[in-house]
């Protein structure tokens, strides 16, 4: 009872922050406060979903839900492999973490190029992957690998890499007796959300100082029921990242793409225009699950093509892209999903310029040639422009009808030392640029390559 004295207390006190500014629990308070500058620097996070669910690795993480509601495939799964009387729970001692390497984890999100991760700390099967005082017997501790699975990736990523940490939470789960209570009174009551949700929230702040608290799981019930924004007061006035944490925009049934740090909007948004509000493309490297699934196919795997065209897309619109891998249940990252992070990040390592800390351009892809994407960065003397070519240009003749070339524009790809040779398309703008033979051995790199406009008139 102490701790959840010690909570409650938190929601009344709040205190000022930093930044000289105390933010009250309202939405137009909270939705005042600056986003950190960091966030829109990254551009790009891994997203981590691992769980009980990732015994059966089975459809997806809903597996559990999709089982009790009957799902014939399900149904007829568990039913060849599994005893008659098996129950969900039964799978937790089957999740054993046996192979969980985090300095190698942290290594390869490292060398992938992104700038934070997001570890699932508790999915909407209510098992938390750290010794929650709020999870008794149904946690990484008590039952299955009997480690604290968030607190030694956080170690890992703190010691190895300069990325930040974060974690998601779902607020709901789908058959905790207290949350059903709740459901079946209208939400009347929020015994769940006093007991378990928001004691598990400052928790996790509190023992593991995420710059990132990703929530999910809130869709059935209002932000009053959740006292979303009591905590979000809280998180940003008295927490011990309230200067450094960003949050999402589900936080309530009607905080979606409303209220929030950036907003998700939906899984897999991605809305190919400039937004107004900072947001994230959360997506997946399997294109049918966010958990991981034994049966996955080549095919059903995103290729490095396609994810480079989702992270180019995603910037030039103002966005940053949450790429998402599903971790087996001995702690191992699958090989295509390694592969296709290391593929990722030596590209970055030629293009990195055109990504971090870019903004977008006035013009977000091209007005004449499709798949030609856009950034833009001020340097030193000039701004430049930088131009995503996904394809090949045909006969290395690359039009473009956006930009307004000068007389002392310059063209040149990055990672290659070449000036390319341009000229005017029209008097009111535009321009071919033509791509010089360069044998396969010297392109910087292999799936798409960035051109750098200097010297622009626009």
């Amino acid at each position: 009872m102490t701790g959840l004295c010690i909570f409650i207390a938190a929601l009344v006190l709040p205190t000022l922050s930093e930044s000289g500014k105390t933010y009250l629990p309202t939405w137009e308070s909270l939705d005042s406060r600056p986003l950190p500058a960091w966030f829109d620097e990254a551009k790009i996070g891994i997203f981590l979903h691992w769980g009980v669910f990732s015994v059966p690795s089975f459809q997806s993480e809903w597996f559990w839900n999709s089982w009790n509601n009957g799902n014939p495939a399900a149904v007829e799964f568990m039913k060849k492999n599994y005893p008659p009387n098996f129950t969900y729970a039964d799978f937790g001692s089957q999740f054993k973490a046996e192979f969980y390497d985090t300095d190698l984890l942290a290594d390869i999100f490292k060398d992938a190029g992104a700038k934070y991760v997001v570890l699932t700390s508790k999915h909407h099967e209510g098992y938390t992957n750290w010794p929650s005082n709020y999870s008794w017997n149904w946690n990484s501790m008590d039952v299955g690998p009997k480690k604290d699975l968030v607190g030694e990736l956080a170690t890992s990523i703190r010691k190895r890499t300069d990325l930040r940490f974060g974690l998601y939470h779902s607020m709901f789960e789908w058959y905790h007796p207290l949350y059903l209570n709740d459901k079946s009174n209208n939400f009347k009551t929020n015994l769940f959300t006093m007991s378990k949700t928001l004691p598990e929230l400052y928790e996790i702040v509190n023992l593991y100082k995420p710059d990132v608290v990703w929530s999910d799981g809130e869709w059935e019930a209002s932000y009053k029921y959740w006292n979303s924004t009591e905590f979000l007061a809280w998180l940003y006035n008295d927490s011990p990242v309230k200067n450094t944490v960003v949050v999402n925009d589900r936080w309530g049934g009607e905080t979606l793409c409303k209220h929030g740090g950036f907003y998700t909007c939906t899984d897999r948004f991605n809305p190919g225009v400039l937004q107004k509000h900072k947001w994230e493309n959360c997506m997946t490297m399997d294109l049918s699950s966010w958990g991981y699934r034994r049966v996955a196919q080549l095919k059903d795997i995103i290729t490095i093509n396609k994810l480079i065209y989702e992270l180019a897309s995603t910037i030039s619109c103002g966005g940053n892209i949450l790429i998402n891998a599903g971790i087996r249940s001995d702690g191992r990252i699958d090989p295509i999903f390694e592969e296709r992070l290391r593929q990722l990040g030596t590209w970055l390592k030629v293009n990195e310029e055109a990504v971090y800390s870019s903004v977008p351009w006035k013009f977000q892809n091209d007005t004449i040639t499709e798949n030609i994407w856009y950034t833009s960065k001020q340097l030193a003397t000039s701004k430049a422009v930088y131009v995503f070519v996904l394809d090949w240009p045909s006969k290395n003749i690359l039009t473009l009808g956006a930009p307004q070339p000068s007389s002392s524009t310059k063209v040149t790809m990055i990672g290659h030392n070449a000036t390319f040779q341009w000229s005017k398309l029209s008097s009111s703008g535009g321009m071919n640029i033509t791509f010089p033979y360069i044998s396969p051995n010297q392109l910087p790199s292999m799936w798409a390559w960035v051109l750098k406009l200097q010297n622009l008139n626009n």
